[in-house]
């Protein structure tokens, strides 16, 4: 593939329609420290840079007590906050006003911005450019080589008129805003027919109950797996020839259980139970209710049951149906050192008395239904990635003078 060869601040400037300067940030930033001695009665906000130039947030809220190190820089709003490992790596960001007053060690370097040259939403759109951040990654031979004060304001900065820069962040925020909201509808249409799903299959098992029920002991033969040893961990079991999940493997199955991480080996399926192809699974201890259908002959733990369907009762119809019972089931676990529900629980449950044909016309409704709420999130989930390549975009044209 062929190298990409990001532009320096001097390219962008000697393109701009404006021939914008590059300025050092010497001339617009200042070195600003400001030390207080913690008080171990008092309570201290610590910020935390977030890597990739993704902004600082609250990292936590402190009593001085548990601050070792008692003599710290106080961040104030607007500053330009630098981490000196991270840097190389995004650990930088400006200090929004919610974390005005918050505390940082030594080791991060805090930058006052000169407003009369130099608005700081304009830095902050800057800092997330490769331009800025080509820079740098320049120094030092490592990617946590360590930046100092000097290094920074030797940087370089494409900078406008003050006027030019303000018009140029409010034409940024204006499309940002646009993509925060194409991406919050694409979302919520996501979770609007999610919510549809559930509903639909809400309204079918609720009418199907109305014309009669029988315990699931009555429809399908109930057992628990096994896997007797403790730890469950213990290598001489694994490593053979027997397929073996556990409780993820269900959980993230759409409907059938297609593969599997680990093997036991004839040892280990000594102390163990494998269960047929087609058998459907639901997990009791933990992750309640996650089931699943398997694709092949597998091995499963006493954390799961294996309900296989007698004659007149499909898998798939009851895949759907416990899985609309999962609310139930989470509810009614008996909480001890962490939730389980029992066979007892299980067999007991009501399952519509319904004929093999109406069973399989509702599981064709309801995969049909859920084909499109899983096309739908495929298309949110491309949608976003498109949305999260608009922004870098956007800023490239802004400091090419293009906005």
């Amino acid at each position: 593939m062929p190298t990409l060869h990001h532009p320096t601040v001097s390219q962008l400037a000697g393109t701009t329609g404006t021939h914008w300067p590059a300025m050092r940030l010497a001339e617009v930033l200042r070195l600003r420290k400001e030390f207080i001695t913690i008080d171990d009665l008092a309570t201290y906000k610590r910020p935390r840079v977030q890597l990739h130039a993704k902004g600082i947030v609250l990292r936590d809220t402190v009593p001085g007590s548990l601050i070792k190190t008692k003599k710290q820089q106080v961040c104030r709003t607007g500053e330009f906050l630098v981490a000196e490992i991270d840097a190389k790596v995004g650990g930088f960001g400006i200090v929004p006003e919610a974390l005005d007053g918050t505390i940082v060690s030594s080791h991060y370097f805090l930058f006052a911005v000169d407003e009369s040259k130099l608005d700081g939403c304009f830095l902050d759109y800057f800092i997330r450019t490769p331009a800025f951040r080509d820079q740098v990654e320049a120094q030092g031979s490592t990617n946590y080589a360590a930046i100092r004060p000097a290094d920074v304001l030797n940087y370089e900065i494409p900078l406008p008129s003050l006027p030019e820069q303000r018009r140029i962040v409010a034409r940024i925020d204006e499309l940002a805003a646009q993509i925060h909201e194409a991406r919050a509808l694409r979302q919520q249409a996501a979770e609007e027919v999610g919510a549809l799903v559930g509903a639909k299959a809400a309204n079918i098992f609720a009418d199907a109950l109305h014309t009669g029920s029988e315990p699931l002991e009555a429809v399908a033969n109930l057992e628990r797996g096994k896997f007797s040893h403790r730890p469950r961990n213990e290598p001489r079991f694994f490593g053979g020839a027997h397929p073996w999940i556990q409780i993820g493997e269900i959980e993230n199955s759409q409907k059938f259980i297609c593969r599997w991480t680990q093997t036991l080996n004839d040892e280990g399926l000594a102390i163990s139970k494998k269960f047929p192809r087609g058998t459907l699974l639901i997990s009791i201890a933990a992750t309640i209710g996650a089931v699943g259908i398997l694709d092949f002959d597998c091995c499963v733990p006493d954390s799961i049951v294996a309900v296989m369907p007698r004659h007149g009762t499909d898998s798939e119809f009851l895949f759907h149906y416990l899985g609309y019972l999962r609310g139930h089931l989470e509810e009614v676990a008996p909480q001890s050192a962490q939730k389980n529900i029992n066979l007892q629980i299980l067999s007991a449950l009501p399952v519509p008395k319904l004929a093999l044909p109406e069973q399989r016309r509702i599981v064709a409704e309801l995969d049909a239904l859920q084909a499109q709420g899983d096309a739908l999130k495929r298309l949110q989930a491309e949608t976003a990635a498109e949305l999260d390549a608009l922004l870098p975009s956007i800023l490239d044209k802004a400091f090419r003078g293009e906005l």
